[in-house]
Formats: C-alpha cells, structure tokens, sequence
C-alpha cells in the first residue's frame, strides 16, 4: 500500500506565519496534485501548549534559535508557533485534507519537543503512527510538508529505523535552511531512504 505522509502543513510555517519557510506554500499545489496517486494518505499537525518549553520567549533571558539544554536533549529555541487551537496551527486553506484519513499531532508535552511524526525529539514517547501504519499493512512511505530539514527529515528517519521505505517527495518539501537541506539530502540516501520529483510518482 501507497501511503503520504504530510508533516505540519500549517499556516504557521507558511510565508508571513510564526516560524515561516520561505516559498513553504509552494507545496500545497504539488501536495493536492498527487493525493489521487497513493492508497492512504495521513497528516502531522504541530500542535504546542502555549507554555512550550521549546519556545524561546518561555526562557528568561534566552533568543529564539539560541541552542540550549532541555531535560538533556539540546534544544534550538523557537517563536511561538502552531499554538493549540490557534489560526496559525490550521493546515493551509488550499490544502485538499478531505483524503487525509488520520491526523497525528506532535509536540504536546510541554517538556520535550518533537520533531518527527512518530516520537518526541528523546524517543520516549510514541505518537501512534507507525502502529496505525502497520495495521493498515503498509510499508512503503512518501513524505512531503514543511520544514524538509527538520520535521520531515527526522519523521522519515524514524520511518527508516522502523523498517519502513521511505522516500522525500523533493518538490513536495521546502526546508528552512536551503543550504544544510543539501547535507540531509545526503544523509536521507546514506540511511537507505529515496529522494524524488512528484512527476515520477
């Protein structure tokens, strides 16, 4: 079974949000496009408590993308951003969401972030996708969303881990950082992961 995986399609991260990626809402068109060529599709949603520990302005004293240490994980300090129920934690008004048959949100607890779609940043605890995604009796992932060097690159890693395929959908993802997007390209291929154009899907 053919599965895309959208991660935090939201307005937070789209051009003029909390934490934007630039051109992030070029994927929308290209998501919409090729929803009819997989079997399942499923969503990430961030979805942060206003007192996030991940959020720089919740630190005395501390700048937002300062690194420090968070209950023994480092932690890049962030804006406020997809705060629970709030206009910015919406996925894009374009976004096609009527195929997407689950949604799975992510950084919830307050004291540790999470990145990817399956665990918090530590691995303690899971969301509940990969177990959803093996009762569906599906093994073969596509990813897509926002941002491709951070929430998509550490969701198809875990994804990799749990002997899943996995493979970015490139046009389909904008990172945040362009210029460290080239070595997590090279990474994703290293750890057996693929990296395609959605024309040839």
């Amino acid at each position: 079974m053919k599965t895309l995986i959208i991660v935090d399609a939201q307005i937070d991260f789209m051009p003029g949000g909390a934490l934007e990626v630039k051109g992030g809402d070029q994927i929308i068109p290209v998501i919409n496009n090729i929803l009819s060529k997989f079997d399942l599709v499923v969503a990430t949603q961030d979805w942060h408590p206003e007192d996030h520990k991940s959020f720089a302005i919740n630190h005395q004293g501390k700048s937002e993308f300062e690194v420090i240490d968070l209950n023994g994980l480092e932690q890049k300090l962030w804006p406020p951003h997809c705060i629970q129920g709030s206009p910015g934690a919406e996925f894009h008004a374009e976004l096609n969401a009527k195929p997407v048959e689950a949604i799975f949100r992510k950084g919830m607890d307050v004291e540790i972030d999470s990145y990817s779609g399956f665990y918090d940043n530590g691995h303690r605890k899971s969301t509940g996708l990969a177990g959803y995604l093996k009762d569906k009796g599906t093994e073969d992932l596509y990813f897509c969303g926002l941002a491709a060097d951070i929430c998509v690159y550490y969701t198809l890693l875990d994804a990799l881990r749990l002997g899943f395929s996995a493979t970015l959908i490139e046009d389909g993802a904008v990172p945040l950082d362009p210029e460290d997007f080239e070595n997590i390209k090279k990474d994703i291929l290293e750890k057996g992961g693929k990296i395609i154009n959605s024309e040839y899907l």
